[in-house]
Protein backbone atom coordinates (compact mmCIF):
# COMPACT_ATOMS: atom_id res chain seq x y z
CA UNK A 1 0.00 0.00 0.00
CA UNK A 2 3.07 2.48 -0.34
CA UNK A 3 2.12 3.48 -4.48
CA UNK A 4 -1.33 4.59 -4.05
CA UNK A 5 -2.45 8.42 -4.69
CA UNK A 6 -6.16 9.27 -3.36
CA UNK A 7 -7.61 12.09 -5.15
CA UNK A 8 -11.17 13.77 -4.55
CA UNK A 9 -12.38 16.54 -7.27
CA UNK A 10 -15.13 18.84 -5.77
CA UNK A 11 -17.20 19.73 -8.66
CA UNK A 12 -20.45 21.65 -8.75
CA UNK A 13 -22.52 18.66 -9.68
CA UNK A 14 -20.49 15.77 -8.99
CA UNK A 15 -17.90 14.84 -6.22
CA UNK A 16 -15.57 12.09 -7.36
CA UNK A 17 -13.34 10.36 -5.51
CA UNK A 18 -10.26 7.79 -7.09
CA UNK A 19 -7.64 5.57 -6.62
CA UNK A 20 -4.95 4.94 -8.79
CA UNK A 21 -1.99 2.50 -8.17
CA UNK A 22 1.53 3.84 -9.59
CA UNK A 23 3.06 0.89 -11.75
CA UNK A 24 7.29 0.81 -11.43
CA UNK A 25 7.15 1.79 -14.66
CA UNK A 26 5.59 5.19 -13.80
CA UNK A 27 1.57 4.32 -15.03
CA UNK A 28 -1.33 4.45 -13.17
CA UNK A 29 -3.45 1.12 -12.59
CA UNK A 30 -7.01 2.41 -11.80
CA UNK A 31 -8.31 0.61 -8.85
CA UNK A 32 -11.61 2.34 -8.05
CA UNK A 33 -13.55 5.33 -8.62
CA UNK A 34 -16.41 6.60 -6.77
CA UNK A 35 -19.34 9.66 -7.02
CA UNK A 36 -21.69 11.72 -4.82
CA UNK A 37 -23.81 14.43 -5.47
CA UNK A 38 -22.69 17.20 -3.46
CA UNK A 39 -26.30 19.22 -4.27
CA UNK A 40 -26.20 22.39 -2.72
CA UNK A 41 -22.94 21.84 -0.60
CA UNK A 42 -21.00 22.66 -3.76
CA UNK A 43 -21.40 26.34 -5.64
CA UNK A 44 -19.90 27.30 -8.73
CA UNK A 45 -17.02 25.22 -8.04
CA UNK A 46 -16.45 26.61 -4.39
CA UNK A 47 -17.38 24.49 -0.91
CA UNK A 48 -20.80 26.70 0.43
CA UNK A 49 -21.91 23.87 3.02
CA UNK A 50 -18.87 22.67 5.47
CA UNK A 51 -20.74 20.23 7.38
CA UNK A 52 -22.49 18.45 4.49
CA UNK A 53 -19.12 18.66 1.96
CA UNK A 54 -17.36 16.66 5.06
CA UNK A 55 -20.03 14.46 4.83
CA UNK A 56 -20.27 13.11 1.51
CA UNK A 57 -16.32 13.52 1.02
CA UNK A 58 -16.27 11.17 4.14
CA UNK A 59 -18.89 8.71 2.24
CA UNK A 60 -16.74 9.09 -0.92
CA UNK A 61 -13.46 8.00 1.16
CA UNK A 62 -15.92 4.91 2.40
CA UNK A 63 -16.46 3.57 -0.71
CA UNK A 64 -13.17 3.75 -1.84
CA UNK A 65 -11.86 1.96 1.04
CA UNK A 66 -14.11 -0.89 0.26
CA UNK A 67 -12.02 -1.45 -2.87
CA UNK A 68 -8.70 -1.80 -0.67
CA UNK A 69 -8.73 -4.95 0.72
CA UNK A 70 -8.39 -3.55 4.12
CA UNK A 71 -6.27 -0.65 3.47
CA UNK A 72 -6.69 2.78 5.31
CA UNK A 73 -6.99 6.47 3.43
CA UNK A 74 -5.49 8.63 5.09
CA UNK A 75 -4.50 11.43 3.38
CA UNK A 76 -6.08 12.66 0.31
CA UNK A 77 -5.77 14.88 -2.99
CA UNK A 78 -8.20 18.21 -3.17
CA UNK A 79 -8.81 19.69 -6.83
CA UNK A 80 -10.16 22.70 -7.27
CA UNK A 81 -12.21 24.78 -10.02
CA UNK A 82 -13.99 27.51 -8.26
CA UNK A 83 -15.06 30.98 -9.92
CA UNK A 84 -12.29 32.94 -8.23
CA UNK A 85 -9.50 31.48 -10.06
CA UNK A 86 -6.87 33.08 -12.24
CA UNK A 87 -3.49 33.44 -13.47
CA UNK A 88 -1.19 36.88 -12.72
CA UNK A 89 2.04 37.32 -13.72
CA UNK A 90 4.96 37.25 -11.24
CA UNK A 91 8.64 37.60 -12.27
CA UNK A 92 11.73 37.24 -10.07
CA UNK A 93 15.62 38.12 -11.37
CA UNK A 94 19.12 38.67 -10.50
CA UNK A 95 22.37 39.15 -11.59
CA UNK A 96 24.90 36.85 -12.84
CA UNK A 97 28.72 37.39 -11.86
CA UNK A 98 30.63 38.19 -15.10
CA UNK A 99 32.14 35.48 -16.73
CA UNK A 100 29.82 33.05 -14.67
CA UNK A 101 26.53 30.38 -15.96
CA UNK A 102 22.90 29.83 -14.67
CA UNK A 103 23.08 27.37 -12.39
CA UNK A 104 20.64 24.84 -10.52
CA UNK A 105 21.10 26.73 -7.76
CA UNK A 106 19.80 29.61 -9.26
CA UNK A 107 16.59 28.21 -10.53
CA UNK A 108 16.18 26.87 -7.20
CA UNK A 109 16.75 30.39 -5.50
CA UNK A 110 14.31 32.36 -7.88
CA UNK A 111 11.73 29.68 -7.35
CA UNK A 112 11.84 30.00 -3.56
CA UNK A 113 11.69 33.75 -4.08
CA UNK A 114 8.33 33.21 -6.06
CA UNK A 115 6.87 30.89 -3.77
CA UNK A 116 7.07 33.39 -0.45
CA UNK A 117 4.56 35.93 -2.70
CA UNK A 118 1.99 36.60 -1.23
CA UNK A 119 -0.88 38.17 -3.02
CA UNK A 120 -2.79 40.90 -1.70
CA UNK A 121 -6.00 39.65 0.01
CA UNK A 122 -5.33 36.40 -2.30
CA UNK A 123 -3.87 32.89 -2.45
CA UNK A 124 -1.61 31.16 -4.51
CA UNK A 125 -2.88 27.67 -5.06
CA UNK A 126 -0.49 27.17 -7.89
CA UNK A 127 2.69 28.06 -10.11
CA UNK A 128 2.69 27.16 -13.91
CA UNK A 129 6.51 26.34 -14.79
CA UNK A 130 8.91 29.34 -15.05
CA UNK A 131 9.80 30.84 -18.65
CA UNK A 132 13.40 31.59 -18.26
CA UNK A 133 15.19 35.19 -20.16
CA UNK A 134 18.63 35.32 -20.11
CA UNK A 135 19.23 39.04 -20.86
CA UNK A 136 16.24 39.41 -22.75
CA UNK A 137 15.91 36.80 -25.07
CA UNK A 138 14.19 33.41 -24.08
CA UNK A 139 16.05 30.04 -23.29
CA UNK A 140 14.42 26.58 -22.68
CA UNK A 141 17.63 25.10 -20.83
CA UNK A 142 19.45 28.35 -18.73
CA UNK A 143 22.05 25.97 -17.02
CA UNK A 144 25.32 26.39 -18.07
CA UNK A 145 24.41 29.42 -20.20
CA UNK A 146 26.42 32.85 -19.45
CA UNK A 147 24.78 36.15 -18.94
CA UNK A 148 24.09 38.74 -17.00
CA UNK A 149 20.44 38.95 -15.89
CA UNK A 150 18.77 35.96 -15.38
CA UNK A 151 14.96 36.48 -15.35
CA UNK A 152 12.19 33.91 -14.44
CA UNK A 153 8.64 34.50 -15.70
CA UNK A 154 5.86 32.60 -13.62
CA UNK A 155 1.73 32.30 -14.15
CA UNK A 156 0.71 32.32 -10.29
CA UNK A 157 -2.61 30.74 -9.95
CA UNK A 158 -4.65 32.93 -7.53
CA UNK A 159 -7.99 32.53 -6.11
CA UNK A 160 -9.66 33.51 -2.62
CA UNK A 161 -7.99 32.70 0.29
CA UNK A 162 -11.31 31.17 2.21
CA UNK A 163 -10.91 28.39 -0.99
CA UNK A 164 -7.78 26.50 0.88
CA UNK A 165 -9.44 27.50 4.57
CA UNK A 166 -12.56 25.69 3.86
CA UNK A 167 -10.74 22.64 2.30
CA UNK A 168 -8.83 22.95 5.16
CA UNK A 169 -12.12 23.26 7.57
CA UNK A 170 -14.04 20.23 6.48
CA UNK A 171 -11.89 18.03 4.65
CA UNK A 172 -8.96 17.74 7.02
CA UNK A 173 -10.51 19.58 10.56
CA UNK A 174 -14.06 17.39 10.36
CA UNK A 175 -13.82 14.59 8.44
CA UNK A 176 -10.07 14.13 9.83
CA UNK A 177 -8.27 13.08 6.42
CA UNK A 178 -5.09 15.21 5.81
CA UNK A 179 -4.74 17.14 2.89
CA UNK A 180 -1.94 15.36 0.75
CA UNK A 181 -2.21 18.82 -1.63
CA UNK A 182 -4.66 21.39 -3.23
CA UNK A 183 -4.41 20.86 -6.87
CA UNK A 184 -6.18 23.46 -9.73
CA UNK A 185 -8.10 21.21 -11.56
CA UNK A 186 -8.02 22.93 -14.90
CA UNK A 187 -4.07 22.48 -14.89
CA UNK A 188 -4.28 19.41 -14.19
CA UNK A 189 -6.63 18.61 -16.73
CA UNK A 190 -4.92 20.67 -19.29
CA UNK A 191 -1.40 18.49 -18.43
CA UNK A 192 -3.70 15.07 -18.79
CA UNK A 193 -5.39 16.00 -22.07
CA UNK A 194 -3.46 18.12 -24.13
CA UNK A 195 -0.30 16.50 -26.06
CA UNK A 196 2.99 18.63 -26.15
CA UNK A 197 2.48 19.27 -29.61
CA UNK A 198 -1.06 20.82 -29.24
CA UNK A 199 1.21 22.83 -26.37
CA UNK A 200 3.66 23.96 -29.12
CA UNK A 201 1.43 25.20 -31.64
CA UNK A 202 -1.51 26.62 -29.56
CA UNK A 203 -4.56 25.39 -27.96
CA UNK A 204 -7.49 26.12 -25.58
CA UNK A 205 -8.74 23.97 -23.43
CA UNK A 206 -12.33 24.79 -22.58
CA UNK A 207 -14.07 22.74 -19.66
CA UNK A 208 -17.78 23.79 -19.41
CA UNK A 209 -18.96 22.73 -16.29
CA UNK A 210 -21.91 22.49 -14.24
CA UNK A 211 -21.32 25.93 -11.87
CA UNK A 212 -18.30 27.39 -14.08
CA UNK A 213 -16.40 27.09 -17.47
CA UNK A 214 -12.94 27.15 -17.17
CA UNK A 215 -10.33 28.48 -20.10
CA UNK A 216 -7.07 27.95 -19.99
CA UNK A 217 -4.67 28.97 -23.04
CA UNK A 218 -1.11 27.42 -24.18
CA UNK A 219 1.17 28.45 -26.73
CA UNK A 220 3.91 27.82 -27.21
CA UNK A 221 4.62 25.00 -24.50
CA UNK A 222 3.44 27.89 -22.10
CA UNK A 223 0.59 28.32 -20.18
CA UNK A 224 -0.25 31.76 -21.26
CA UNK A 225 -3.93 32.47 -19.43
CA UNK A 226 -6.18 30.65 -17.07
CA UNK A 227 -9.46 31.89 -15.90
CA UNK A 228 -13.08 30.54 -14.29
CA UNK A 229 -16.08 32.12 -16.11
CA UNK A 230 -18.83 32.06 -13.38
CA UNK A 231 -21.46 30.39 -16.24
CA UNK A 232 -22.30 26.96 -16.34
CA UNK A 233 -24.66 24.21 -17.69
CA UNK A 234 -27.03 24.40 -14.70
CA UNK A 235 -27.79 28.07 -15.51
CA UNK A 236 -29.48 26.45 -18.91
CA UNK A 237 -31.40 23.56 -16.94
CA UNK A 238 -32.88 27.16 -14.65
CA UNK A 239 -33.79 29.15 -18.03
CA UNK A 240 -35.75 26.06 -19.23
CA UNK A 241 -37.74 26.01 -16.13
CA UNK A 242 -39.00 29.28 -17.50
CA UNK A 243 -41.09 26.31 -19.63
CA UNK A 244 -43.28 25.73 -16.97
CA UNK A 245 -41.01 22.45 -15.41
CA UNK A 246 -39.45 21.05 -12.39
CA UNK A 247 -35.54 21.45 -12.57
CA UNK A 248 -35.96 17.69 -12.65
CA UNK A 249 -37.78 17.66 -16.09
CA UNK A 250 -35.72 20.36 -17.43
CA UNK A 251 -32.50 18.45 -16.59
CA UNK A 252 -34.17 15.48 -18.62
CA UNK A 253 -35.35 17.48 -21.53
CA UNK A 254 -31.43 19.44 -22.08
CA UNK A 255 -29.80 16.09 -22.10
CA UNK A 256 -32.64 14.01 -24.38
CA UNK A 257 -33.57 16.59 -26.58
CA UNK A 258 -31.59 20.04 -25.78
CA UNK A 259 -29.36 21.47 -28.92
CA UNK A 260 -27.29 24.60 -28.09
CA UNK A 261 -28.60 25.86 -31.82
CA UNK A 262 -31.96 26.17 -33.22
CA UNK A 263 -32.27 23.74 -36.25
CA UNK A 264 -35.23 24.27 -39.33
CA UNK A 265 -35.94 20.63 -39.39
CA UNK A 266 -36.86 20.51 -36.13
CA UNK A 267 -40.04 23.05 -36.65
CA UNK A 268 -43.05 21.84 -35.75
CA UNK A 269 -41.40 18.93 -33.89
CA UNK A 270 -42.80 18.41 -29.96
CA UNK A 271 -41.75 16.56 -27.03
CA UNK A 272 -44.13 14.96 -24.70
CA UNK A 273 -43.47 16.20 -20.99
CA UNK A 274 -46.30 14.05 -19.70
CA UNK A 275 -49.82 12.66 -20.92
CA UNK A 276 -51.28 16.20 -20.39
CA UNK A 277 -48.51 18.59 -22.00
CA UNK A 278 -46.40 18.37 -25.18
CA UNK A 279 -43.64 20.93 -25.37
CA UNK A 280 -42.10 22.51 -29.13
CA UNK A 281 -38.50 21.43 -29.52
CA UNK A 282 -37.71 24.72 -31.10
CA UNK A 283 -39.21 26.73 -27.82
CA UNK A 284 -37.32 24.33 -25.92
CA UNK A 285 -33.78 24.87 -28.24
CA UNK A 286 -34.55 28.87 -28.15
CA UNK A 287 -34.09 29.13 -24.46
CA UNK A 288 -30.44 27.13 -24.55
CA UNK A 289 -29.16 28.57 -26.93
CA UNK A 290 -29.46 31.87 -25.78
CA UNK A 291 -27.78 31.13 -22.55
CA UNK A 292 -25.17 29.17 -24.62
CA UNK A 293 -24.31 31.74 -26.93
CA UNK A 294 -23.52 34.10 -23.84
CA UNK A 295 -21.23 31.66 -22.48
CA UNK A 296 -18.93 31.27 -25.91
CA UNK A 297 -19.17 34.44 -26.00
CA UNK A 298 -17.30 34.83 -22.34
CA UNK A 299 -15.07 31.67 -23.79
CA UNK A 300 -14.54 33.73 -27.08
CA UNK A 301 -13.38 36.70 -24.89
CA UNK A 302 -10.93 35.28 -22.48
CA UNK A 303 -9.00 33.52 -25.06
CA UNK A 304 -9.09 37.06 -27.16
CA UNK A 305 -7.69 39.12 -24.53
CA UNK A 306 -4.15 37.04 -24.56
CA UNK A 307 -3.95 35.83 -28.12
CA UNK A 308 -5.74 35.74 -31.82
CA UNK A 309 -7.53 33.05 -32.23
CA UNK A 310 -6.35 32.14 -35.34
CA UNK A 311 -2.76 31.72 -33.83
CA UNK A 312 -3.74 28.56 -32.03
CA UNK A 313 -2.79 25.82 -34.35
CA UNK A 314 -5.03 23.18 -32.67
CA UNK A 315 -7.60 25.00 -32.04
CA UNK A 316 -9.98 24.55 -28.96
CA UNK A 317 -10.47 21.18 -26.79
CA UNK A 318 -13.46 21.09 -25.16
CA UNK A 319 -13.92 19.22 -21.85
CA UNK A 320 -16.68 18.83 -19.03
CA UNK A 321 -19.98 16.79 -18.92
CA UNK A 322 -21.90 20.34 -20.77
CA UNK A 323 -19.84 19.71 -23.71
CA UNK A 324 -22.20 16.60 -24.27
CA UNK A 325 -25.00 19.30 -25.40
CA UNK A 326 -26.11 19.02 -28.84
CA UNK A 327 -24.62 21.76 -31.23
CA UNK A 328 -22.27 23.11 -28.62
CA UNK A 329 -18.94 22.35 -30.87
CA UNK A 330 -20.52 23.53 -33.62
CA UNK A 331 -21.12 26.62 -32.05
CA UNK A 332 -18.17 27.06 -30.66
CA UNK A 333 -16.89 26.76 -33.98
CA UNK A 334 -18.88 29.22 -35.82
CA UNK A 335 -18.15 32.04 -33.32
CA UNK A 336 -13.86 30.91 -32.98
CA UNK A 337 -13.20 30.22 -36.32
CA UNK A 338 -10.95 27.49 -35.59
CA UNK A 339 -10.90 23.69 -35.23
CA UNK A 340 -12.66 22.19 -31.91
CA UNK A 341 -12.42 18.23 -30.93
CA UNK A 342 -13.56 16.65 -28.07
CA UNK A 343 -11.00 15.32 -25.02
CA UNK A 344 -10.01 12.43 -23.62
CA UNK A 345 -7.42 11.33 -20.83
CA UNK A 346 -4.02 10.41 -22.89
CA UNK A 347 -3.61 6.24 -22.51
CA UNK A 348 -0.33 6.48 -22.20
CA UNK A 349 0.17 7.41 -18.41
CA UNK A 350 -2.78 5.08 -17.28
CA UNK A 351 -2.32 1.33 -17.62
CA UNK A 352 -4.54 -0.46 -20.00
CA UNK A 353 -7.50 0.70 -21.56
CA UNK A 354 -10.68 2.04 -19.17
CA UNK A 355 -13.60 3.16 -20.46
CA UNK A 356 -13.17 6.17 -17.78
CA UNK A 357 -10.86 7.90 -19.54
CA UNK A 358 -13.38 9.10 -22.18
CA UNK A 359 -15.60 9.86 -19.93
CA UNK A 360 -16.51 13.44 -18.86
CA UNK A 361 -17.48 12.59 -15.28
CA UNK A 362 -14.25 11.38 -14.46
CA UNK A 363 -11.97 13.04 -16.47
CA UNK A 364 -10.63 15.57 -13.26
CA UNK A 365 -10.79 13.13 -11.08
CA UNK A 366 -7.86 11.10 -13.20
CA UNK A 367 -6.16 13.94 -13.76
CA UNK A 368 -5.91 14.97 -10.59
CA UNK A 369 -4.19 10.78 -9.45
CA UNK A 370 -1.24 11.48 -12.54
CA UNK A 371 -0.48 14.36 -10.86
CA UNK A 372 -0.02 12.76 -6.99
CA UNK A 373 3.07 11.97 -5.77
CA UNK A 374 2.64 11.21 -2.19
CA UNK A 375 0.96 7.87 -1.28
CA UNK A 376 -2.36 8.57 0.28
CA UNK A 377 -3.21 4.17 1.82
CA UNK A 378 -1.83 2.43 4.92
CA UNK A 379 -1.93 -1.09 4.92
CA UNK A 380 -4.01 -3.19 7.19
CA UNK A 381 -3.37 -3.08 10.55
CA UNK A 382 -1.41 -6.34 11.20
CA UNK A 383 -0.97 -7.88 14.90
CA UNK A 384 2.58 -6.92 16.28
CA UNK A 385 5.45 -9.70 16.22
CA UNK A 386 5.77 -11.51 19.25
CA UNK A 387 9.19 -11.50 21.46
CA UNK A 388 11.40 -14.51 21.09
CA UNK A 389 10.64 -16.14 24.10
CA UNK A 390 6.94 -15.88 22.59
CA UNK A 391 7.78 -17.18 19.58
CA UNK A 392 9.44 -20.33 21.46
CA UNK A 393 6.35 -21.12 23.15
CA UNK A 394 3.74 -20.68 20.63
CA UNK A 395 5.73 -23.40 18.34
CA UNK A 396 5.45 -25.50 21.69
CA UNK A 397 1.95 -24.92 22.01
CA UNK A 398 1.52 -25.15 18.37
CA UNK A 399 3.04 -28.27 18.32
CA UNK A 400 1.05 -29.93 21.63
CA UNK A 401 -2.04 -28.98 19.60
CA UNK A 402 -0.87 -30.35 16.19
CA UNK A 403 -0.42 -34.05 18.27
CA UNK A 404 -3.44 -33.57 20.50
CA UNK A 405 -5.49 -33.12 16.92
CA UNK A 406 -3.68 -36.03 15.62
CA UNK A 407 -4.91 -38.74 18.37
CA UNK A 408 -8.02 -37.33 17.63
CA UNK A 409 -8.50 -38.12 14.23
CA UNK A 410 -6.53 -41.40 14.89
CA UNK A 411 -9.32 -42.41 17.23
CA UNK A 412 -12.07 -41.25 14.70
CA UNK A 413 -10.94 -43.24 12.00
CA UNK A 414 -10.32 -46.59 14.57
CA UNK A 415 -13.41 -48.68 14.00
CA UNK A 416 -15.47 -48.84 17.52
CA UNK A 417 -14.47 -52.92 18.76
CA UNK A 418 -17.52 -54.72 20.75
CA UNK A 419 -15.74 -56.40 24.21
CA UNK A 420 -15.98 -60.53 24.28
CA UNK A 421 -18.10 -62.15 21.63
CA UNK A 422 -20.93 -60.45 19.70
CA UNK A 423 -23.97 -60.98 20.93
CA UNK A 424 -25.11 -63.35 17.35
CA UNK A 425 -22.18 -65.67 18.53
CA UNK A 426 -23.48 -65.90 22.52
CA UNK A 427 -26.94 -66.66 21.60
CA UNK A 428 -26.04 -69.16 19.20
CA UNK A 429 -24.16 -71.22 21.77
CA UNK A 430 -26.81 -70.61 24.07
CA UNK A 431 -29.34 -73.10 21.63
CA UNK A 432 -27.01 -75.46 20.62
CA UNK A 433 -26.28 -76.27 24.26
CA UNK A 434 -30.38 -76.65 24.74
CA UNK A 435 -29.86 -79.36 22.07
CA UNK A 436 -27.53 -81.72 23.27
CA UNK A 437 -28.72 -82.28 26.53
CA UNK A 438 -32.08 -82.84 24.84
Amino acid sequence: MTDFIVAIDLGTSHMTGIVGEKNADGTFTIVACEMETPLSCMRRGNIHNLDDTADRAGRLVNKLESHLKGGYIDKVYIGVGGQSLRTIDHVESKEIAEGAVVTKDDIKELKERCEKNKPDLLDALDTAPAVYYLDGRRETKPVGVPCKRFEARYKLVIGRSSIRRDIHNSIRDRMDKEIAGIMVTPLALADAMLSREEKELGCALVDFGAGVTSVSVYKDSDLLHMSVIPLGSNLITRDIVSLQLTEAEAENLKKEHGSAIVRKEDEGESISVNMDRKIEINDLNAVIEGRAKEIVENVYARISEVTELKSLGSGIVLAGCAVELKGLPELIRDKCKVKVRHSAICEGPVHGSDDRLGNPLYMPAISLMLKGTESCVSPPFAEPEPEPEQKETAAVNADVKEEDQKKKEKVKKTPRKTKGKPWRDIFGDYIKKSLDEE
